[in-house]
């Protein structure tokens, strides 16, 4: 397992253009783009409440949607401490290409019953484009030991709850989500040489969505 620090490293994997940079945008800067950008990988930092009386980073890494980068697939598998899966229940091909994921974190991590793992059906507000329903979802969840919810990051539908059930799997640590105008969020690369990445600040998210 990974030491415990002042860091709390979530990773986020999926097929390319099932919104997960989508997602992590919305919770992170409150902001969501329509065009598809592919991502090599960002990671993002968000000051966090850790064991009531301290404070601790939420580092948030948006990996490839490829298969591209193996060990660095790995690297952050090994250093991180939970993991979300993202798929759209508009495609049952991105479902499946999370598997191979799934056995790398198994493989790595060993026993996932300490692992915060969330499984992620997004983009659940194009009900007319849906291949997959929420209980496929909630049974391939069952069969990699993961939680479940389905999101919207177009609509903000359950992503802030998403990230405060994530960290609420954690059994070492007592961490919340504290948004405080004081805080910023900063964006850095960790993609190969030639790419960089540019400081943002953290905008209050609003309560509109509800837990699955």
């Amino acid at each position: 397992m990974p030491e415990q620090s002042n860091d709390y490293r979530v990773v986020v994997f999926g097929a390319g253009g099932v919104g997960k940079s989508s997602l992590v945008l919305r919770f992170v800067k409150g902001t969501f783009r329509e065009s598809y950008i592919p991502t090599v990988e960002d990671t993002y930092r968000q000051v966090i409440t850790c064991n009531k009386n301290s404070i601790c980073t939420l580092q948030i890494t948006d990996t490839t949607g490829s298969h591209q980068f193996p060990a660095m697939q790995r690297l952050n598998i090994s250093k991180g401490h939970a993991f979300i899966m993202v798929y759209s229940i508009t495609s049952r091909q991105s479902l499946e290409e999370l598997k191979p994921t799934w056995e790398i974190i198994r493989e790595i991590k060993g026993s996932l019953e300490n692992v915060p793992l969330m499984l992620v059906g997004n983009k659940c507000d194009e009900t007319d484009a849906r291949e997959l329903t929420a209980k496929e979802g909630e049974e391939q969840a069952r069969q990699w030991s993961s939680h479940f919810m389905e999101t919207s990051a177009k609509t903000n539908y359950n992503v802030k709850e998403l990230f405060q059930e994530l960290l609420s799997l954690d059994k070492n640590r007592a961490m919340s989500l504290q948004p405080d105008s004081k805080n910023k969020a900063s964006r850095s690369a960790s993609a190969p040489p030639g790419t960089s990445g540019a400081g943002s600040s953290s905008e209050k998210l609003k309560d509109k969505c509800r837990l699955m």
